[in-house]
């Protein structure tokens, strides 16, 4: 685990209190026809800035869901298509082994949509005709190692993460998984039927397509909900895998065999090509204890059903469009309430993004991102390191002791902006101009190979903040402070603060798992996150269904002290530059469009059924709670747009919620 982590985050105004409404047209990114002016900042800082332009921008009938990160991600998703469409017109005269090459070949043969379909099934039969051949238990196993060494994988997880109690050192880790559903809990809970009904149907639908007779692949498809329900039976939820504890299990290898007498480890190992001398981490041991029985007493011929359905559904987007509907009806469609599938460009596209990100992003960058960009970034992201400091050094609630352990810590946050100084290699992969399904399976394998030579190599601890970020909503390098410090310096408070969450926390500065608070300390920690958990699993977005206070509050540790350092961090660039404290832009103050950066940020609707899905997988709130959580619980937003006690965004003084 490293000690940051870094996801993207996520711009917002209100008319309670303040004088000389804005007259011009525009504030900032934002348009002042956009704000609602009938809502008041007090009362609903989201709605203020948000409800007009939710309004206005529904839901594409290809996503799921509609925002200001969906449109950053959309004008990303323009500048790398430009990228590949000159890569794939001038591959085959650029330098040969190139990037370029690579991925203009990678392209170019995804959108070769007639020989995608004239193919068919016919690059996994070779995959399908092993799964067949399979006789026994020794022999299912024998056919998960070499799916985990083709990059394929298969029941469960493996790759690299750093020691949790060597953190300097990289060392192999495995990791529940192989279920189709989002979570364990779909697999038992009655509320969940017909994602389960829509499931298994959908598992029949794939294994004809085929050639599996209607009948046998029913038989199939109720064999695999079997299989996985076990799996899911043995499987920690998602709030349990968020404690460190249950992320990260050291044994030897020996040890690691007691658990699974049926597997061996060291074979599987020599066939990663990954050498473990001490051990590794089998991170649920309950999970793969239940495994190993399964590989036992299952049939052999459920197990072939289970692979033969999860080799078809996972090579589906990348074959004949029979396959691809079918996989959309389900994935996109059943699950997520998606209406239509996304344009065949912007799939191959993520499919190159998947396979060669790295390569991507170092075009990307040196078109997108200019030399002033990275300068006044790291401008911001000092600033707001500055503050995080002087927050912790101001606590009035932490001990000296533990203080000086959480600076130390603080001292480790290491930030590369935009980009890395160097540059991944991509010498040994292989790609070619005609053979789409072969590039994925090449990259995904050249990747998997990238991620398991990690073990026993230094861990690399420093954050990127990508150079897709560094544009607006979040940051543009002409603009004024408040809004780059309420977009991207609330991003960068957010990924610093990560080291100091719930589970965060229990990591000292050398990214070990060691307990460095005194238990008085830890104790009033504790109480704090409490009440903001409690504060999160109040807010109701579908009818009944809550957010789970305990899920994100990670992420709503992060972005309540992200705020409040960057926040600080602007009054810090204020200083620096008097003429603009106090200073009106469109009638508003710096500290005012502030708050209107980070909400605008958090603008969007989502579908029901996605939402759903998300409640139950995605350790952030929704969008909308986000923009007002924070905010919320900062006297200094009351304060700047006038709000008084008994406003909704005004929380009492034994509710709101200091943490850093």
């Amino acid at each position: 685990m490293k000690i940051f982590r870094i996801k993207p985050l996520a711009l917002a105004l209100a008319l309670a209190g303040v004088t000389g409404a804005a007259n011009a047209e525009s504030v900032g990114w934002i348009q002042s026809s956009e704000l609602d002016t009938g809502i008041s900042a007090c009362a609903d800082l989201n709605g203020f800035v948000n409800a007009k332009w939710v309004a206005a921008n529904p839901i594409p009938s290809d996503r799921t869901r509609w925002g200001a990160f969906d449109q950053l991600s959309e004008k990303s998703l323009d500048a790398q298509h430009e990228i590949v469409e000159a890569a794939a017109k001038n591959a085959d005269a650029a330098k040969a082994g190139s990037n370029e090459q690579k991925i203009g070949w990678m392209y170019h043969s995804g959108m070769d949509e007639a020989a995608v379909d004239k193919a068919g099934f016919d690059p996994i039969k070779p995959d399908l005709a092993r799964i067949a051949a399979l006789k026994s238990d020794k022999d299912v196993v024998a056919h998960l190692r070499a799916s985990f060494a083709d990059g394929r994988g298969g029941v469960f997880r493996f790759g690299s993460r750093a020691d949790y109690n060597d953190a300097k050192t990289q060392i192999a880790s495995a990791g529940q998984g192989g279920l189709g559903l989002p979570t364990p809990d779909y697999y038992s809970k009655p509320e969940y039927a017909e994602q389960r009904k829509a499931y298994e149907d959908h598992i029949v639908k794939t294994l004809t397509l085929t050639g599996v007779g209607a009948d046998a692949a029913r038989k199939q498809a109720d064999a695999v909900m079997k299989l996985e329900t076990r799996l899911a039976g043995a499987s920690l939820s998602r709030v349990e895998l968020r404690d460190p504890k249950n992320q990260y299990h050291f044994v030897s290898v020996a040890e690691a065999d007691q658990v699974m007498p049926h597997f061996g480890w060291q074979p599987f190992f020599a066939a990663q090509h990954v050498t473990v001398e001490k051990g590794f981490s089998l991170s649920q041991p309950k999970f793969f204890a239940e495994l190993d029985k399964m590989f036992a007493d299952v049939p052999v011929a459920d197990w072939q059903a289970y692979l033969r359905f999860h080799t078809v559904d996972g090579a589906s987007p990348f074959l004949s469009k029979p396959f691809q509907e079918e996989h959309f009806a389900f994935h996109g469609q059943a699950l997520n309430g998606q209406k239509e599938q996304s344009a065949r460009w912007k799939r191959v596209l993520e499919a190159v993004d998947g396979g060669m990100g790295m390569a991507l992003g170092e075009l990307y960058v040196a078109q997108n991102f200019p030399p002033q960009a990275k300068a006044r970034a790291k401008v911001l992201v000092d600033d707001v390191r500055n503050a995080l400091r002087a927050r912790i050094e101001k606590l009035d609630w932490m001990s000296a002791e533990t203080k000086k352990k959480a600076l130390a810590k603080w001292d480790t946050f290491l930030p590369k902006i935009g980009y890395p100084d160097k540059w991944r290699d991509w010498a040994g992969l292989a790609i070619k101009p005609d053979n789409y399904f072969a590039n994925v399976r090449a990259a995904r394998k050249f990747d998997y190979e990238y991620d398991v030579a990690k073990v026993g190599k230094p861990t690399d601890h420093t954050i990127n903040f990508p150079a897709a970020i560094l544009q607006a909503p979040f940051f543009d390098f002409k603009a004024d402070d408040a809004l780059n410090y309420g977009g991207i310096g609330a991003v960068i408070g957010h990924e610093a603060t990560h080291g100091y969450d719930d589970q965060g926390s229990k990591f000292d500065q050398d990214g070990n798992n060691n307990n460095w608070w005194t238990d008085e300390d830890r104790a009033k920690f504790e109480a704090r996150t409490q009440k903001l958990t409690d504060q999160f699993d109040a807010y109701e977005p579908l009818p009944g269904k809550h957010v789970n206070g305990k899920l994100t509050l990670g992420e709503n540790t992060a972005d309540l002290g992200g705020l409040n350092a960057a926040y600080d961090a602007l009054q810090l660039a204020l200083k620096k530059n008097p003429q603009e404290a106090g200073a009106k832009i469109d009638g508003y103050t710096e500290e005012q469009r502030f708050f209107i950066a980070f909400a605008r940020v958090w603008s969007g609707s989502i579908l029901p059924k996605a939402q759903e899905v998300r409640l139950n997988t995605d350790p952030h709130a929704p969008a909308q709670y986000r923009a007002i959580a924070a905010p919320s619980n900062m006297p200094v937003f009351a304060r700047t747009f006038g709000c008084k006690a008994g406003d909704a965004m005004v929380r009492e003084d034994d509710l709101r919620v200091t943490i850093w």
